[in-house]
């Protein structure tokens, strides 16, 4: 393989084992502080990150005056409410859950596109998201999902993990716009410096930073993690891979993303590899797979 395909997979593989793995470093995290002190710490470190890889590369330049409320309307999506989703979902739900049920995120996409841009669903797009639901009721029931009700959706969290999903597919959407003009680091620099202050609003009115003396050292270890390479060096290292390989291919690497995560909570967390997680997973991945397929 030529090196200069090689490099870009690697990056992509190094985002996506790392994203996977974020959800069990959040429920280390959470065991000994709050959900909003995880996310104001994880993106104070990201920001850092980010900002030195944009003036490194030569790309900083201020938004023009009609883009900062659209960066700060992604930045409070993408990544203040969307982490607090995620991070206040994983108080109960199991890591693992979380990363099968946030696959189903480009199902989300597609319904938003059909809903909003009359983008046409095709039969098989159709089946796929019909599989997919299938396959989240299969995951958050543990194999049995007649026993879901309306009130009663698996753990508390998923419904929040559902709701991060969409929310996640509305960001992307809008996130479109901003990628025409601006490099992906730099963009995601603004934003990620946008929802990292609207966290702060939330952390100041909230626990504060006496919490965060509560934190031992697996604490901080969960925090550093996401902050510096979850919120950091992943995000760089997608958008250079970005920048080198088809969409199409490297999409394909997002499959990885939930069975890496079920191995490193089975080994970390000690959370059980069931038959219903393994079969769930690989019906919502078929049917992910059946969207996106031209």
């Amino acid at each position: 393989m030529p090196k200069n395909k090689l490099i870009p997979i690697i990056e992509a593989l190094f985002a996506v084992i790392v994203w996977g793995a974020s959800f069990i470093a959040t429920k280390v995290a959470l065991q000994d502080v709050s959900p909003i002190t995880v996310v104001w710490l994880r993106f104070a470190m990201g920001v850092i990150i980010l900002g030195i890889a944009v003036t490194a590369r030569k790309q900083f330049a201020l938004p023009k005056k009609n883009e900062w409320l659209y960066f700060a309307s992604l930045g409070f999506l993408g990544i203040a409410f969307h982490q607090w989703l995620q991070s206040t979902a994983l108080t109960t739900s199991r890591a693992s859950t979380t990363a099968w049920i946030v696959a189903v995120t480009p199902v989300f996409m597609a319904l938003l596109g059909w809903l909003v841009l009359k983008e046409k669903l095709g039969r098989l797009q159709t089946g796929g998201i019909v599989l997919a639901t299938c396959g989240v009721l299969l995951v958050v029931s543990d194999g049995d999902p007649t026993a879901i009700s309306f009130k009663q959706f698996g753990a508390p969290g998923d419904i929040l993990v559902l709701i991060s999903s969409v929310n996640w597919a509305v960001f992307s959407a809008l996130s479109r716009r901003g990628l025409k003009t601006h490099p992906a680091t730099r963009m995601m620099f603004y934003v990620m410096t946008f929802g990292w202050l609207f966290s702060t609003i939330l952390f100041f009115f909230g626990p504060g930073t006496g919490e965060i003396q509560q934190l031992t050292f697996d604490g901080w270890l969960g925090v550093a993690f996401l902050g510096v390479f979850c919120s950091g060096l992943a995000y760089i290292a997608w958008y250079d891979a970005l920048q080198a390989l088809p969409t199409a291919q490297l999409g394909a690497f997002l499959y990885l993303e939930p069975p890496v995560a079920v191995v490193i909570a089975a080994i970390i967390l000690s959370e059980t590899i069931t038959w219903a997680a393994l079969l769930g997973g690989a019906i919502i991945l078929f049917g992910v797979w059946l969207v996106n397929r031209k």
